[in-house]
C-alpha cells in the first residue's frame, strides 16, 4: 500500500526552441520508492496549485490503487507520479498497469509546411531513410493538395497522416485530399464544437478523421454524432491516465481507431503516453518524437529507432531511470514538503 512521507516539484525552463517549462512531480514512499510525473507547457496556475494542495492531498494518506485517489490536484504530473509509485512498488511496468500488451509502437514524425515542394520531399526522404513509414504532414489552405501530391508520388507506400490544426471552414478542400489515400485526416476544423461538419466530412472521405478532445463526454458526443472514426489520445490533455483508459476503451467499443501523442518535455511526459500508446485499441502510428537530447533526464531517451519505438518492459513503473542531478540543474525553481 503505498504512503508518501514526502514529495518534490521542480519548475524546469527547457533548453531548446523557445525555451519551454515543464513541471516535475518526485513522491517518495516510505520504503524509499519514488515516482515520478510532469506537465508540458503548464497552465500558469498549476505551480500555484501543487504548492498549495498536494502534499495536503498525498502525504500521510494510504491508498491502494491511483483510482482511488480521484482528481489529484496539480492534474497531468501528479497522477503520472503515483502511477509510476504504484507500478513501481508493484514491479511492474506501467504499459503493463494500464493494461497495455504491445511491445513496440510504429511511430509517426511530423514535417511542418516547407518553403517548397523540394524542400519538402527532401526532408521526408530523411526521415523514410532513418526507418519511418509513417509521416504526418502539416496543411492549411494553399498547402495541401500540392504538397501532397508530391510526397506521394515520391513515396507510393508511405503511410501520410495530415494535420490540419483546426485551419480549413471548407468541407470540399479537404475532401480533395482524400484522393491521395492519407492514413487520417487530423483536427480539420477548430475545437471540438461543429460536430456536423465533422460528421459531413466523414461520410465523404475514406480515411479516418481524427478528433481531439479535452474529456470522456466530449467523445462520447462525437462518436454519438458520427464526427470521425479516430481519437487522437494526449494524456496531458484528458488530465489522467484514469481518463486515459476510459477514453481508449469508448473509442473501442465505438470502433474507432486511436493515435497517441505527447508533449516534447523532458522525456517523462513521452514516456508515459509511450505506455497509453501500449494500450490494444491504439492501431495508429504515435507521436513521440524524441525531444532534444540536451533536454531530456530519462535514460534511455524516449525516442524512435528506425521509426519504431520500443515499450520499456524490463523495469517498473515508467522504465526510465531519472538524471536528478539534472533535474537540479536545469529547475528555475523548486520546493519540497
Amino acid at each position: 500500500m503505498p504512503r508518501v512521507c514526502g514529495l518534490e516539484v521542480f519548475r524546469l525552463v527547457l533548453p531548446y526552441g523557445r525555451r519551454p517549462e515543464s513541471i516535475l512531480v518526485r513522491l517518495t514512499d516510505y520504503g524509499g520508492m519514488t515516482g515520478w510525473g510532469e506537465v508540458v507547457d503548464p497552465d500558469p496556475k498549476a505551480w500555484s496549485i501543487l504548492q498549495e494542495r498536494l502534499a495536503q492531498a498525498l502525504v500521510g494518506v494510504d491508498w491502494e490503487h491511483p483510482d482511488e485517489l480521484g482528481v489529484v490536484p496539480g492534474g497531468p504530473a501528479a497522477d503520472m507520479a503515483c502511477w509510476d509509485l504504484w507500478a513501481r512498488m508493484r514491479g511492474v511496468p506501467l504499459a503493463h498497469a494500464l493494461g497495455g500488451s504491445r511491445t513496440s509502437l510504429m511511430a509517426t514524425v511530423r514535417i511542418g509546411a516547407e518553403r517548397n515542394l523540394d524542400s519538402l520531399v527532401a526532408r521526408v526522404n530523411r526521415h523514410v531513410c532513418a526507418g519511418y513509414a509513417h509521416v504526418t504532414m502539416d496543411v492549411h489552405p494553399g498547402w495541401d493538395v500540392e504538397p501532397l501530391r508530391a510526397v506521394r508520388m515520391a513515396y507510393p507506400a508511405l503511410g501520410i497522416g495530415l494535420d490540419a490544426r483546426g485551419a480549413y471552414t471548407d468541407i470540399d478542400a479537404l475532401e480533395a485530399l482524400d484522393a491521395y489515400a492519407p492514413s487520417a485526416i487530423e483536427r480539420p476544423f477548430t475545437g471540438p464544437g461543429g460536430l456536423a461538419d465533422h460528421a459531413d466530412l466523414q461520410e465523404r472521405v475514406a480515411a479516418p478523421v481524427l478528433l481531439e478532445v479535452a474529456s470522456v463526454a466530449e467523445l462520447d458526443e462525437a462518436i454519438a454524432a458520427g464526427a470521425g472514426r479516430a481519437l487522437l489520445l494526449r494524456p496531458a490533455v484528458l488530465g489522467s491516465l484514469r481518463e486515459v483508459r476510459r477514453a481508449h476503451d469508448s473509442a473501442v467499443a465505438a470502433g474507432w481507431e486511436i493515435a497517441c501523442a505527447g508533449g516534447q518535455g523532458t522525456g517523462l511526459a513521452r514516456a508515459a503516453t509511450v505506455a497509453a500508446a501500449s494500450l490494444p485499441g491504439c492501431t495508429l502510428p504515435c507521436d513521440v518524437a524524441e525531444p532534444p537530447r540536451s533536454a531530456q533526464i530519462v535514460d534511455p531517451p524516449v525516442g524512435a529507432t528506425g521509426g519504431v519505438v520500443a515499450v520499456p518492459l524490463t523495469q517498473p513503473g515508467l522504465g526510465h531511470g531519472i538524471d536528478e542531478e539534472r533535474v537540479r540543474r536545469l529547475a528555475k525553481d523548486s520546493y519540497r514538503a
